[in-house]
């Protein structure tokens, strides 16, 4: 089951440019708040508008964001966007090539990080912050016994379901809603 809004990258050069943690950031703020300013970009991330517009042209180079131009108000004002909604890849597209095969490997291995920070940055706030959550945040784990089918069914019934909450129409009702994180992983692993 493809998502056309998910682009499978099988180029080892788009997959180094997204995995640099500063350039997986702004796509991942490009995706919660939506098309932004190198400014808007530059203030989110704590990062200097120069640093940010080099990386935002790795980014573009590779496909991944691509200039807005119907939302500038004139000319100088420059607005970026995700390409796609998501990406993602397969390990195996990258086994014919060795060097190829290592920047899969580090991208797997920098999305795991960036996952975990996420985590690790939720359980460092202050109780006041995590008081407010009460207790929503959650994690959990679960040891299944599954054919590779079976696995891959799993998943794409998780993405569904999470798909089905990404794409809902948010209610105007008031209520402070705030971006919230979630990742899955479903491995073959020994215990």
């Amino acid at each position: 089951m493809k998502n056309p809004d998910v682009r499978q990258v099988t180029d080892s050069r788009v997959l180094a440019a997204m995995a640099h943690p500063l350039r997986r950031r702004l796509m991942d703020v490009l995706k919660v708040h939506g098309p932004a300013t190198v400014g808007m970009l530059a203030e989110r991330t704590d990062q200097a508008p120069a640093n940010v517009s080099h990386h935002l042209r790795v980014l573009a180079a590779g496909e991944l964001v691509t200039e807005a131009p119907d939302l500038a108000r004139d000319r100088r004002e420059r607005w970026w966007r995700l390409v796609d909604r998501g990406v993602r890849w397969s390990d195996s597209d990258f086994d014919a090539d060795p060097a190829a095969r290592a920047v899969a490997d580090a991208a797997t291995s920098l999305n795991l990080d960036r996952h975990v920070a996420l985590a690790r940055a939720w359980h460092a706030t202050d109780e006041s912050t995590r008081a407010v959550w009460d207790d929503s945040p959650f994690s959990t784990d679960k040891w299944l016994h599954l054919t590779p089918e079976e696995l891959a069914e799993l998943s794409h019934e998780i993405v569904g379901l999470l798909d089905r909450w990404a794409d809902r129409q948010v209610p105007d009702d008031g209520r402070d809603r705030q971006p919230v994180f979630l990742f899955v992983h479903g491995v073959p692993a020994r215990p």
